[in-house]
């Protein structure tokens, strides 16, 4: 390769860093002000549990979640999970990641996103080449269905193999929390006491799941849609409730046409707020 095409590439690869960070999208803190990935990363390595909010369609989130990965696993014991993978296929991700089956077998025995292949393998990838342990959190979505028709309830009915796989009952529930008031206030008329239930009971488990996989001197990054942690509820909510002492550590992502200022509707969102151009092209 000659030096003209190598400083081309170079070029290039400059260029991508700079319009990543200085157009495609901004780093801010919970007060709105501006910060630098490093410095991030620097402070999130003090932390025990960081929940990286995501718009799932983003593909800066996704880049960020992977770089985020790779630098705290430089210098600290790692855990990953995620609430795109249920607690019951985790005998199928184990598989995976210790080499007993191929992505195919993964995509036939486990019930994978439609945008699984390009968002969330690049880190379960990630953990498999690294010997990373992995966890799926999320409740299998057959008993969050269950209680979005006839509430918390219905779950006492199941056997207790089938409980293993949700967070334990009684599920302690706050309806007041403004996230579960925003869901009710979106959704209108069609909107219940049961749907917001469901939401909660998806938070309980992936905050049980998070707690019975987290290993003191370890830091578990773990990957959920924004909602389940913007304002500091959802799944926190449920952290704290068990293991108020832990140090936590939140993450939001959000969409502006400007990024020059945080808007203020994104304000003590998180502790850390990714502000991603609106113009940024969606992976779905």
């Amino acid at each position: 390769m000659n030096r003209t095409i190598i400083c081309t590439i170079s070029f290039c690869l400059v260029l991508g860093a700079l319009f990543s960070q200085d157009r495609a999208y901004r780093l801010y803190t919970s007060k709105g002000k501006k910060t630098s990935f490093k410095k991030m990363v620097n402070e999130l390595e003090e932390k025990d549990i960081i929940l990286f909010g995501e718009l799932h369609d983003n593909p800066v989130a996704h880049w960020l979640q992977l770089e985020l990965a790779k630098h705290l696993h430089e210098t600290s014991p790692l855990l990953l999970g995620a609430e795109m993978i249920e607690t019951d296929n985790q005998q199928v991700l184990n598989a995976y990641l210790d080499g007993e089956i191929d992505h195919a077998g993964l995509d036939s025995l486990a019930r994978l996103w439609s945008n699984y292949k390009t968002d969330y393998a690049p880190l379960v990838n990630f953990a498999r080449d690294n010997k990373l342990t992995f966890i799926g959190t999320n409740i299998p979505r057959k008993y969050a269905s269950m209680v979005y028709r006839n509430g918390f309830g219905i779950l006492d009915s199941l056997p207790p193999g089938e409980k293993k796989w949700i967070a334990p009952l009684p599920i302690p529930f706050d309806s007041t929390l403004t996230k579960y008031r925003e869901i009710l206030n979106m959704m209108g008329d069609h909107g219940s006491p049961e749907l917001v239930m469901a939401q909660a009971i998806k938070d309980a488990t992936m905050a049980h799941s998070i707690l019975q996989n987290y290993k003191e001197g370890y830091i578990f990054l773990h990957l959920n849609g924004s909602f389940h942690s913007d304002d500091y509820q959802g799944i926190l909510w449920y952290l704290k409730k068990q293991r108020p002492r832990l140090k936590y550590a939140t993450i939001s992502t959000v969409s502006q046409d400007d990024l020059g200022e945080l808007e203020e509707a994104y304000l003590g969102r998180a502790d850390y707020i990714i502000c991603v151009d609106s113009d940024m092209t969606s992976t779905y």
